[in-house]
C-alpha cells in the first residue's frame, strides 16, 4: 500500500480530557514508532491524495510490573470555545478514517507492544488539513497523540475577527478559520484616544492552533485604559499562508466618581433653572394680573386688578425685574 509520514519538530499537545503523551518512567505510554523503534517523532503526519490509503505505527510501552490491556480508537481534533485542544464525542473525519489491525491489544508487563494503522482517505474528501488524534485508554486513563493529516489539492489560508468588545480591562473578540489549513494566528492591537494612541501592542503568537472551520473565543488584557477618553480599539491578525483579518470596536472611559458628580451637577442645574422659572412666574403673577379693557388710563390695555377694601398701589413699568 502506498505509504507517507513525516516528521515535524513540534510539540505534543494534550487532548481535552485526556493525560499527555509523556508520563512517568512507571507509567504506559502510547507514542509514534517506525519498524519497531521509538523515533521520537512527537505526532504522526501523514499527506496524500484523495482517494489514498496511508499507513503507520502506535507504540504503546507498558513499564509496570503487571500485563495491561489498551484499548485504541481514532478520533477527531477540535478546538473548545476558548481554543483549547479538544477532540469530537464521534468521530466523522480522520478519526472516522483510522483503522488498527488490533483495537484492544495485551501487553505484558515490561513490554512494547507495536499495532500498525491505516488512514483511508476518502476520493471525494476535500483538500487541506485534516487533524485527527489516537486515543489509547487504559487502567481508568487515557493518552493521545495526534495525526496530522493532510489531503493533496488546492488550499485555502483565511480568517476573520468577529464580536469585538472592550470591557472589564480586557478586550474580547472572536477568531474564525473560514479557510481549509491550521493557523497559528498572531495579534497586532492599537488603540487611538482623542489625543493619540493610547495603546501600541506588536504581533504576537496566540496560544491557539486554529482548526479550519473553527471559531473561538479569546481575550486579549488590558488592565490600564485611560480613565478619561474615547477610545477606537483596532485588532490585526495574521497566519500562515497570507491570512490576514482586521476587527474594531469603540469604547468610551469615563470614571465612575465623575459619572455620578457630572449626574448630581446636571440635576442640580435642572433643578435651580426649574425653581428659577417658578419663582419668576410667581413674582410676575402677583404683580401684574390681567386687567379689563377700560380700567387703566389707556381704552383696551391691561392693567392692575384691585380687590375690593385693599388700597390701590400704582404701578410703573421700568423693564425691571419685581
Amino acid at each position: 500500500m502506498p505509504f507517507a509520514v513525516r516528521a515535524l519538530c513540534l510539540a505534543s499537545v494534550t487532548v481535552l480530557g485526556v493525560a499527555p503523551v509523556s508520563v512517568a518512567d512507571d507509567d504506559w505510554s502510547v507514542v509514534p514508532s517506525a519498524g519497531g523503534i521509538q523515533d521520537g517523532r512527537p505526532y504522526f503526519y501523514a499527506e496524500g491524495a484523495p482517494g489514498t490509503v496511508l499507513q503507520d505505527t502506535v507504540s504503546v510501552r507498558n513499564p509496570g510490573g503487571e500485563p495491561l490491556t489498551v484499548r485504541l480508537r481514532g478520533a477527531d481534533a477540535d478546538n473548545d470555545r476558548d481554543g483549547t485542544p479538544s477532540v469530537r464525542a464521534r468521530a466523522k473525519d480522520t478519526g472516522a478514517w483510522i483503522t488498527f489491525a488490533e483495537r484492544t491489544v495485551r501487553i505484558p508487563a515490561r513490554t512494547r507492544a507495536e499495532v500498525p494503522f491505516t488512514v483511508s482517505v476518502p476520493a471525494d474528501t476535500a483538500p487541506g488539513d485534516h487533524p485527527g488524534a489516537i486515543l489509547a485508554s487504559a487502567g481508568g486513563r487515557t493518552a493521545a497523540v495526534r495525526v496530522h493529516l493532510r489531503v493533496g489539492g488546492p488550499t485555502l489560508s483565511a480568517l476573520t475577527v468577529e464580536h469585538v468588545r472592550i470591557h472589564d480591562g480586557r478586550i474580547s473578540y472572536e477568531l474564525v478559520n473560514r479557510g481549509t489549513t491550521v493557523l497559528t494566528p498572531k495579534l497586532g492591537v492599537r488603540a487611538e484616544g482623542l489625543f493619540g494612541a493610547v495603546l501600541d501592542r506588536a504581533p504576537r503568537t496566540l496560544p491557539v492552533e486554529l482548526l479550519p472551520g473553527r471559531r473561538v473565543r479569546l481575550d486579549e488584557p488590558w488592565p490600564d485604559p485611560p480613565a478619561l477618553d474615547g477610545v477606537d480599539v483596532e485588532l490585526t491578525v495574521t497566519a500562515e499562508g497570507g491570512a490576514r483579518a482586521e476587527g474594531a470596536a469603540e469604547a468610551w472611559f469615563v470614571p465612575k466618581a465623575g459619572v455620578v458628580a457630572g449626574a448630581a451637577a446636571g440635576l442640580a442645574v435642572c433643578t435651580g433653572g426649574a425653581l428659577w422659572l417658578v419663582r419668576r412666574v410667581r413674582r410676575v403673577r402677583r404683580v401684574w394680573r390681567v386687567r379689563r379693557p377700560g380700567q387703566s388710563g389707556q381704552p383696551g390695555r391691561p392693567g392692575p386688578v384691585v380687590a375690593a377694601g385693599e388700597p390701590r398701589t400704582e404701578v410703573e413699568s421700568t423693564g425691571a425685574v419685581m
